[in-house]
């Protein structure tokens, strides 16, 4: 037995001094290769006050012996004025476009959402004109809606206007 105790220290010694074993290496991983997806469309927004505002700003002056508000584009061309009919005690909100008859219109604010309806009768080739009375409160929702209103009208991209002080002056001037 004696004989057998060095045997087994050698042993022990010599399993000691040995170099561990490397882990195996993990069994590979069949993958498909991954179809490319196209970038995702841009949604329109869920409300309007997310939307873009259209390009442009807002000028006054005296037009025609009437106070005007005129949103021009980044083109300079004119796509919305507020006009002061003061004799009439009203307000022109007008739009360019062309229309026969009468065309379904919207206006809202962060306060309210009205319908319009533009009125041929009026004169005015390439615009969309929508009387509105002096004292309604609708023009108070449009000076005093928080940063932009939208104009929406049939057949015509939506616009979504700063509400600046221009159209506030036009108010004013018009009461």
């Amino acid at each position: 037995m004696k004989a057998i105790a060095p045997l087994v220290l050698l042993s022990l010694a010599l399993a000691a001094c040995a170099a561990p074993r490397p882990a195996p290496a993990p069994a590979p991983v069949a993958t498909k290769p991954r179809p490319i997806q196209p970038a995702p469309l841009p949604q329109p927004p869920a409300d309007w006050r997310d939307a873009m505002q259209t390009p442009g700003t807002w000028t006054w002056g005296m037009v025609g012996g009437r106070s005007t508000a005129t949103f021009s584009g980044t083109s300079g061309a004119a796509m919305v004025t507020l006009s002061c009919d003061r004799v009439q005690g009203r307000v022109l909100l007008a739009r360019t476009g062309a229309a026969a008859t009468a065309l379904p219109m919207a206006l809202s604010t962060t306060f309210t959402r009205r319908p319009l309806l533009s009125d041929p009768s009026f004169p005015a080739n390439g615009w969309l004109v929508v009387p509105i009375a002096a004292s309604d409160t609708l023009l108070d929702a449009i000076a005093f809606s928080r940063g932009r209103f939208a104009l929406e009208t049939a057949g015509q991209e939506t616009l979504y206007l700063p509400s600046w002080p221009e159209i506030s002056r036009v108010v004013e001037d018009c009461r």
